[in-house]
């Protein structure tokens, strides 16, 4: 399988670089082909050019090799804190970026954009966000309605075609104790093997 990991925190040394180190890690041993990207690291532009807008837009060359990769990946991991119920902003450029027409969606013709968009994106292994919070869950759920969620599912991937879509919270991180934390990358590790699976070969298989 070939996986694309994106990752979106500022500090080296996070748990969210221990989660993105760990599913980097669950991919190599399984011997997938893996596209693993901190934003951070890589200098990643968030703004959004006007010449970048059109479907045949010129891009970046960093944007071109994200869209390449997003295009023929049969997974893709996220790794980000929740800011505001949000993802960070060097995050949201890269949605505004890379999930564009063409490479994510597309409309049917003599549709002009006002309609549902058709999913282009071939990720059917499954899509599997992880965040980080110093919200209380019950808080995150009751209270804000878990944007996150809503956002990721609903108004991104539902749209390119995903259909196999995780989440996964982990938190309060302010106050985690080192084995609170080691059981989570546990949970990281079980969870990208359920969604994940490899399915052994049939005896009839050649």
């Amino acid at each position: 399988m070939k996986i694309s990991i994106i990752l979106g925190h500022p500090t080296k040394g996070s748990f969210n670089h221990a989660i993105a180190n760990t599913a980097k890690k669950f991919f190599e041993d399984r011997g997938d082909e893996i596209f693993f990207h901190d934003l951070y690291e890589d200098n990643f532009v968030p703004s959004l050019p006007t010449n970048e807008i059109p479907k045949d837009g010129k891009l970046d060359p960093l944007v071109q090799q994200y869209c390449d990769e997003i295009s023929v990946s049969d997974g893709i991991i996220i790794v980000h804190p929740n800011w505001w119920a949000m993802p960070p902003a060097i995050l949201k450029g890269w949605v505004d970026r890379i999930i564009r027409p063409g490479i994510a969606y597309g409309f049917k013709e003599g549709d002009d954009g006002e309609g549902i968009p058709i999913g282009l994106l071939k990720a059917n292994g499954s899509v599997v966000v992880f965040n980080t919070s110093n919200t209380p869950a019950n808080r995150e759920q009751n209270y804000f309605g878990d944007p996150l969620e809503n956002i990721w599912k609903t108004c991104i991937f539902d749209l390119c075609g995903i259909k196999k879509f995780h989440r996964k919270m982990y938190g309060m991180i302010c106050t985690s104790t080192d084995e609170q934390r080691k059981a989570w990358l546990k949970d990281v590790q079980d969870t990208l093997n359920k969604a994940f699976s490899k399915k052994p070969q049939s005896k009839n298989s050649i």
